[in-house]
């Protein structure tokens, strides 16, 4: 009788693990334990597994060589928050051996589908993205994952889609905030956020929703606007401050809508922190540099960067098994200066 010979997939089912950890661990990859290698060789050994040398060759033939670079793919590099993620984001993807094409989108959906797309045809290892605020459609995500293109969602994600993401605690941060403000006095609280379909959004406006109804105070629908720049406060901070009962603090999405709000406040005569309180979120440079100095939510987006290039790493290097996903949630913490009222 012909003697069996031993093949990684025999290994692999009497072991009780994937072709692919075998293979990884027989090839020595540091994305297996050792203690899992070891077990693996000895098992292998002791059945005389022979590694097939033909099939080898030709597959290392056929495959074209392994991408060493990582797409990334931003709303915009200018914001300071975004610079930071771009920044710890090539800090890591390089120091593992990868370099990365980096693209903004200006927010727009057109733009985003685009370099997505011609990421996928350069053959990327992975993409690294924060979602467009025009994006509602996912297609181009779900194919470029279809392609076996690994993709990793950064702060804006796309909850459409299954995939790896990196975020920060937006609920609780805003829950945080809006809690700051009610105890500075503040009972007629405005927030100025994004569209609704992001999910960040979402996050914080629920954060601040449910801060105002655990004190027992009503939620204004005209106090609740989508505003998350500098220049839109100028048009709608007047028209909330002509209210009959107009706001006595303001929660903004984002320091620059907050700078804009301190900014139009001081314009109309209004003081600051005395008549109207006025809460960030960010930590940017500009935050310090304002007068009075911005209270915000600081929020690291060097952790978010590199937490992101570190699941996208995994993920190339098969610690993160195929078809898996995870979640890291990075924490925020609330920066008193002086737009808020303190000792009441």
């Amino acid at each position: 009788m012909e003697k069996h010979i031993i093949t990684i997939r025999d290994i692999a089912q009497a072991l009780g693990t994937s072709v692919s950890t075998v293979s990884r661990a027989l090839r020595g990859s540091s994305s297996i334990s050792e203690k899992r290698r070891a077990q693996i060789q000895a098992y292998a050994d002791e059945h005389g597994y022979q590694p097939n040398v033909l099939a080898a060759a030709l597959r290392t033939f056929h495959t074209p060589p392994k991408s060493n670079l990582v797409g990334i793919v931003l709303p915009e590099f200018e914001h300071y928050f975004f610079s930071c993620i771009l920044t710890a984001i090539e800090e890591t993807c390089r120091a593992n051996g990868y370099f990365v094409i980096a693209a903004q989108t200006g927010d727009s959906y057109e733009r985003e589908r685009e370099v997505v797309e011609a990421l996928r045809r350069q053959g990327v290892a992975g993409i690294i993205i924060s979602q467009a605020k025009d994006t509602a459609q996912y297609k181009h995500i779900e194919d470029t994952i279809a392609a076996g293109i690994p993709m990793v969602f950064v702060d804006r994600i796309c909850t459409g889609v299954r995939t790896s993401r990196v975020v920060v605690d937006d609920y609780a941060a805003s829950n945080t905030a809006t809690e700051h403000l009610i105890s500075c006095g503040c009972r007629r609280i405005a927030f100025l956020g994004s569209t609704m379909h992001l999910e960040i959004s979402k996050n914080r406006f629920n954060g601040y929703r449910d801060a105002m109804h655990r004190h027992g105070l009503p939620v204004d629908e005209r106090l609740v606007c989508q505003c998350d720049n500098c220049d839109e406060t100028e048009r709608i901070v007047p028209t909330l401050m002509a209210l009959d009962e107009r706001p006595d603090g303001f929660f903004a999405i984002n320091d620059d809508t907050a700078l804009g709000v301190l900014y139009t406040c001081k314009k109309m005569g209004l003081r600051v922190p005395d008549e109207v309180c006025i809460c960030g979120f960010a930590d940017g440079v500009l935050a310090k540099s304002s007068d009075p100095q911005l209270t915000t939510i600081a929020q690291s987006g060097h952790d978010v960067g590199r937490l992101g290039a570190q699941v996208m790493m995994d993920t190339i290097n098969g610690v993160i098994p195929e078809g898996q996903y995870v979640s890291r949630v990075v924490k925020t913490r609330l920066v008193v200066r002086g737009t808020t009222r303190t000792g009441l």
